[in-house]
């Protein structure tokens, strides 16, 4: 397999699908690119303990699944959008809470484009990483979350970032 080839499902040694779905009602508004597509498909695995995601697809679904555990977080399907460009048109996600605790709509809309974003694209992601800091800090009731724990614990550790 060459570096370029996209990851599929044989790509992982154990995987464990959604066990519970749940629809995620509010999708992320961002069109990705035919580029970004390309890059998103082709997948990314985890290369060590301190990253938490693997991403693979399968035609206009990508699934995202926890690296350590191998359980299937989110499910998301894409569309081609009229002027170039693909888009996020349904999702869902592991409502099983033994499996994943999600914090709602918002939360789960802004993971799913984090995830791509941060850590299948490799971008900075600024504004969402401070959403996701946000919006833990809302839901845990403390306002003073150091915001490299909160992200570490959400998305891993990128090396060498």
């Amino acid at each position: 397999m060459t570096a370029d080839a996209p990851l599929t499902r044989e790509s992982f040694r154990r995987l464990h699908p959604i066990n519970t779905p749940r629809p995620v009602s509010q999708l992320p508004d961002r069109v990705w690119t035919d580029e970004d597509w390309d890059r998103i498909r082709r997948g990314y695995r985890a290369r060590d303990m301190d990253e938490k995601w693997n991403v693979f697809a399968e035609g206009d679904v990508l699934f995202m699944h926890r690296s350590w555990t191998g359980h299937g977080v989110y499910e998301v399907s894409f569309a081609p959008v009229t002027d170039g460009g693909r888009k996020i048109v349904s999702a869902v996600v592991e409502a099983d809470r033994e499996r994943y605790r999600g914090m709602g709509d918002a939360y789960d809309c802004l993971m799913m484009e984090l995830i791509i974003s941060a850590i299948v694209l490799g971008e900075p992601a600024a504004d969402l990483r401070a959403g996701l800091v946000e919006l833990t800090a809302r839901a845990s009731g403390k306002s003073d979350l150091p915001s490299g724990v909160v992200e570490h614990s959400a998305l891993g550790l990128r090396s060498g970032s």
